[in-house]
Protein backbone atom coordinates (compact mmCIF):
# COMPACT_ATOMS: atom_id res chain seq x y z
CA UNK A 1 0.00 0.00 0.00
CA UNK A 2 1.19 3.59 -0.80
CA UNK A 3 -0.61 6.96 0.16
CA UNK A 4 -0.82 9.73 -1.57
CA UNK A 5 2.14 11.59 -1.97
CA UNK A 6 0.62 14.59 -4.57
CA UNK A 7 -3.26 15.24 -6.05
CA UNK A 8 -5.11 12.19 -7.60
CA UNK A 9 -8.38 12.47 -9.56
CA UNK A 10 -10.34 9.77 -8.09
CA UNK A 11 -12.70 7.76 -10.16
CA UNK A 12 -15.99 8.13 -9.65
CA UNK A 13 -19.44 6.75 -10.64
CA UNK A 14 -23.23 7.56 -9.53
CA UNK A 15 -23.61 3.66 -8.51
CA UNK A 16 -27.29 3.07 -10.35
CA UNK A 17 -26.13 1.05 -13.06
CA UNK A 18 -23.96 -2.49 -12.87
CA UNK A 19 -22.96 -5.15 -15.20
CA UNK A 20 -22.66 -8.30 -13.41
CA UNK A 21 -21.87 -11.86 -14.65
CA UNK A 22 -25.31 -14.32 -15.16
CA UNK A 23 -25.84 -17.40 -13.09
CA UNK A 24 -26.21 -20.40 -15.37
CA UNK A 25 -28.99 -22.01 -16.10
CA UNK A 26 -30.73 -18.50 -15.66
CA UNK A 27 -33.34 -15.96 -17.91
CA UNK A 28 -33.48 -12.66 -16.53
CA UNK A 29 -36.07 -10.75 -18.63
CA UNK A 30 -35.72 -7.02 -19.02
CA UNK A 31 -37.79 -5.07 -15.91
CA UNK A 32 -36.96 -8.31 -13.56
CA UNK A 33 -36.10 -7.85 -9.79
CA UNK A 34 -31.97 -9.06 -10.51
CA UNK A 35 -30.38 -10.32 -7.41
CA UNK A 36 -27.01 -11.59 -6.85
CA UNK A 37 -26.34 -15.12 -5.49
CA UNK A 38 -23.67 -16.03 -2.69
CA UNK A 39 -21.14 -16.66 -5.95
CA UNK A 40 -21.84 -12.63 -6.99
CA UNK A 41 -23.65 -14.10 -9.54
CA UNK A 42 -27.02 -12.32 -11.22
CA UNK A 43 -30.05 -14.43 -10.48
CA UNK A 44 -33.80 -13.62 -11.13
CA UNK A 45 -35.94 -12.30 -8.12
CA UNK A 46 -37.19 -15.91 -6.31
CA UNK A 47 -37.99 -16.87 -3.15
CA UNK A 48 -35.26 -17.90 -1.71
CA UNK A 49 -32.92 -16.78 1.64
CA UNK A 50 -29.28 -15.33 0.68
CA UNK A 51 -29.80 -12.96 -1.92
CA UNK A 52 -28.98 -9.27 -2.28
CA UNK A 53 -30.69 -6.76 -4.39
CA UNK A 54 -29.17 -5.65 -7.59
CA UNK A 55 -31.47 -3.59 -9.97
CA UNK A 56 -34.00 -4.20 -12.33
CA UNK A 57 -32.60 -6.10 -15.66
CA UNK A 58 -32.20 -3.34 -18.44
CA UNK A 59 -32.31 -6.10 -20.98
CA UNK A 60 -33.76 -9.43 -21.56
CA UNK A 61 -30.39 -12.25 -20.88
CA UNK A 62 -30.89 -15.67 -21.67
CA UNK A 63 -28.08 -17.86 -20.20
CA UNK A 64 -30.14 -21.05 -19.81
CA UNK A 65 -27.63 -22.65 -21.64
CA UNK A 66 -24.39 -21.65 -20.58
CA UNK A 67 -22.23 -21.48 -17.49
CA UNK A 68 -21.58 -19.51 -14.46
CA UNK A 69 -20.58 -15.58 -16.01
CA UNK A 70 -20.93 -16.66 -19.85
CA UNK A 71 -23.08 -13.61 -20.30
CA UNK A 72 -23.87 -10.40 -18.33
CA UNK A 73 -26.65 -8.21 -17.22
CA UNK A 74 -27.35 -4.35 -16.79
CA UNK A 75 -29.37 -3.42 -13.69
CA UNK A 76 -30.14 -0.35 -12.39
CA UNK A 77 -30.82 0.65 -8.77
CA UNK A 78 -33.22 3.18 -7.76
CA UNK A 79 -37.27 3.29 -6.84
CA UNK A 80 -39.23 1.01 -8.78
CA UNK A 81 -42.72 -0.48 -8.67
CA UNK A 82 -43.48 -3.91 -8.40
CA UNK A 83 -46.00 -6.16 -8.07
CA UNK A 84 -47.90 -6.56 -4.63
CA UNK A 85 -48.87 -9.93 -3.39
CA UNK A 86 -51.89 -8.29 -1.67
CA UNK A 87 -49.96 -7.95 1.81
CA UNK A 88 -48.82 -4.68 1.33
CA UNK A 89 -49.92 -1.25 2.24
CA UNK A 90 -49.74 2.23 3.32
CA UNK A 91 -48.99 1.45 6.36
CA UNK A 92 -45.68 -0.72 5.68
CA UNK A 93 -43.86 2.39 3.75
CA UNK A 94 -40.91 2.73 5.43
CA UNK A 95 -40.79 -0.99 5.83
CA UNK A 96 -38.72 -3.97 3.88
CA UNK A 97 -40.04 -5.58 1.08
CA UNK A 98 -39.08 -8.49 0.50
CA UNK A 99 -38.89 -10.90 -2.80
CA UNK A 100 -41.21 -13.61 -3.81
CA UNK A 101 -40.37 -13.91 -7.64
CA UNK A 102 -38.99 -11.85 -10.20
CA UNK A 103 -41.87 -8.93 -10.16
CA UNK A 104 -43.45 -9.36 -6.63
CA UNK A 105 -43.14 -8.37 -3.38
CA UNK A 106 -44.22 -9.04 0.00
CA UNK A 107 -44.40 -7.25 3.39
CA UNK A 108 -42.95 -10.23 5.52
CA UNK A 109 -39.81 -12.43 4.65
CA UNK A 110 -42.08 -15.50 4.35
CA UNK A 111 -40.89 -16.97 7.73
CA UNK A 112 -37.16 -16.44 7.12
CA UNK A 113 -37.98 -17.86 2.94
CA UNK A 114 -37.27 -14.58 1.15
CA UNK A 115 -34.53 -12.33 0.52
CA UNK A 116 -34.84 -8.52 1.58
CA UNK A 117 -35.24 -6.22 -1.90
CA UNK A 118 -35.21 -2.46 -0.11
CA UNK A 119 -37.41 0.18 1.00
CA UNK A 120 -41.40 0.33 0.67
CA UNK A 121 -41.30 3.99 -0.25
CA UNK A 122 -45.20 3.60 -1.82
CA UNK A 123 -47.96 1.91 -2.43
CA UNK A 124 -50.87 2.38 -5.25
CA UNK A 125 -53.46 0.92 -7.12
CA UNK A 126 -50.69 -0.26 -9.43
CA UNK A 127 -48.52 -1.73 -6.87
CA UNK A 128 -45.26 -0.98 -4.69
CA UNK A 129 -42.38 1.12 -5.12
CA UNK A 130 -39.41 -0.09 -3.53
CA UNK A 131 -36.36 1.67 -3.26
CA UNK A 132 -33.27 -0.61 -3.91
CA UNK A 133 -30.29 1.44 -3.00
Amino acid sequence: MMALTKNRATPRRANEDHHDPVAGGETIYQGAIVMLSAAGNAVKGKTATGLKPRGVAQEEIDNSNGADGDKGVLTRKGCHRFRNDGSVTRADIGATAYVIDDNTVANSNGGSTRSALGEITDVDAHGVWVDIA
